[in-house]
């Protein structure tokens, strides 16, 4: 082995110039986000409308929700390792194909149980679209594209959030059952996207430097690549072959900025999920609008999200990104006051509601870009995956109860929306501890790749 020479996947990969090859990586794998972002959210648009169709008032929906929510919890837990060891096109695949089937079963539900059976084992599937498919990104962009990539296919995400906004406008034309048959489809489309593109290099060489799909990879995204006498291994600080499991997280190396960021996500995602599912039916059931008039104005805000999704992946290869990130929420913090205040018919409201889009949605996509940029690709999946997960208990936590008993106590929109904007204040406060107390390693490493960077120009 000493005579093969040395080939650095890590570093044939940063090295690389973006190519056909790369932007087909991102328009796949952002295609996967778009659907899961359909799959994931297009039931709280129509929650009242569903609920109608099986005989149950809105705030009876909290047991659908908190099972979805367990699905959901589960699969972040346990899919994004099982990326780990076996792969991540296989697990997105497997993923693609049963939340397909799960919706489409879910167009037979005659009741509340029913319901909530079919989108408990669908969350353990389409939760974990998000975190595998961004490893699978980052793994395979250089470097210094790295955060824009992963911006750019969070965007269609929450192309796929916005979207789902259209199931709510032709809900009453073809039935509550809609969005189940078109988020099952959409599924389905997924697996032959997912044969265009390659499995992952720094998967295949810290799983098996021997792997001979690797030189294959290699020689198709680089004919000039030497093949022969090649010793293929993943950066310089890492032995080869090292097996890690997700509970490496907890490794001191990794501790303090796991624990903050398992913290950030149960709050900001709990959040998202409570607002996810509620929001629609709060704004009807105690503000008197209609949900078709409220998915018109979410889909224009959904210019906000956008937006505020590539603004993040832009800057956090260029600025200190844990301050950028508690800006955002902030921000986002104010924004929610503000359409707790303000008429729903006024050009303010929906400012706010644009600005909450833009922060609460960048915010995110840099929480998701801290954890996947923060840990190995042996236990990245599971880094990002395990951070969404504590997101998804507090959707089981959070998400389900406070909104239905928000509901039942008829409490004002003011005061619902003023206790959630304090929750994207906790949010802000986490990120601002991990930046100033994390140790010099780990989620700061992202930080001191960017002054290297800087420095090298």
């Amino acid at each position: 082995m000493a005579s093969e020479q040395r080939f650095d996947v890590e570093a044939f990969i940063d090295d690389r110039k973006i190519g056909w090859r790369e932007v087909l990586m991102l328009v796949v794998c952002s295609l996967v986000l778009f659907i899961d972002g359909f799959d994931m959210y297009f039931f709280g648009k129509i929650l009242p409308a569903i609920a109608e169709g099986l005989g149950a008032a809105p705030a009876d929906m909290d047991v659908v929700i908190f099972w979805t929510y367990v699905g959901m919890a589960v699969g972040a837990f346990v899919m994004p390792p099982l990326a780990d060891r076996i792969g991540r096109r296989p697990v997105l695949a497997l993923c693609a194909f049963c939340f397909g089937v799960l919706s489409i079963a879910a167009v037979w539900s005659q009741t509340v149980t029913h319901m909530a059976i079919f989108r408990g084992l669908s969350g353990i599937f389409f939760s974990a679209m998000l975190p595998v498919g961004l490893a699978l990104l980052s793994e395979m962009t250089p470097r210094k594209w790295r955060a824009f990539f992963m911006a750019m296919a969070l965007v269609l995400f929450s192309a796929g959030n916005a979207a789902s906004g259209v199931i709510a406008l032709v809900h009453q034309e073809y039935g509550w059952q809609i969005g189940f048959w078109v988020g099952g489809l959409l599924g389905f489309l997924a697996l032959p996207l997912l044969l265009l593109i390659p499995e992952s290099l720094a998967f295949r060489v810290r799983r098996n430097p021997n792997d001979p799909k690797i030189p294959v990879t290699v020689k198709a995204m680089s004919p000039a690549a030497p093949l022969e006498g090649v010793a293929y291994h993943y950066g310089a600080d890492r032995p080869v072959g090292q097996k890690l499991g997700p509970l490496a997280l907890l490794q001191e190396r990794y501790f303090l900025q796991t624990i903050l960021l398992w913290i950030a996500c149960f709050l900001s995602l709990g959040n998202i999920a409570l607002l996810t599912n509620w929001m629609a039916t709060f704004f009807q059931e105690l503000g008197g609008i209609p949900i078709e008039q409220f998915a018109v104005s979410a889909m224009i805000s959904f210019i906000g999200g956008a937006t505020g999704t590539l603004i993040m992946g832009y800057l956090m290869d260029r600025v200190n990104p844990y301050w950028l990130i508690v800006a955002f929420f902030l921000v986002e913090a104010v924004a929610l006051y503000m359409l707790g205040q303000v008429p729903f018919t006024s050009g303010l409201f929906l400012g706010a509601l644009i600005a909450w889009n833009f922060t609460q949605v960048g915010g995110q996509t840099g929480i998701n870009n801290l954890a996947t940029l923060s840990y190995p690709p042996e236990m990245r999946s599971s880094g990002i995956g395990w951070a969404g997960g504590w997101g998804r208990i507090a959707g089981i936590a959070i998400a389900p109860f406070a909104g239905a008993a928000a509901l039942r106590m008829e409490l004002p929109l003011s005061t619902i929306m003023t206790w959630i904007a304090g929750l994207a204040v906790s949010v802000a406060v986490l990120i601002a501890m991990l930046g100033t107390f994390a140790p010099a390693f780990g989620a700061n490493a992202v930080r001191r790749a960017q002054l290297r960077a800087q420095a090298a120009e």
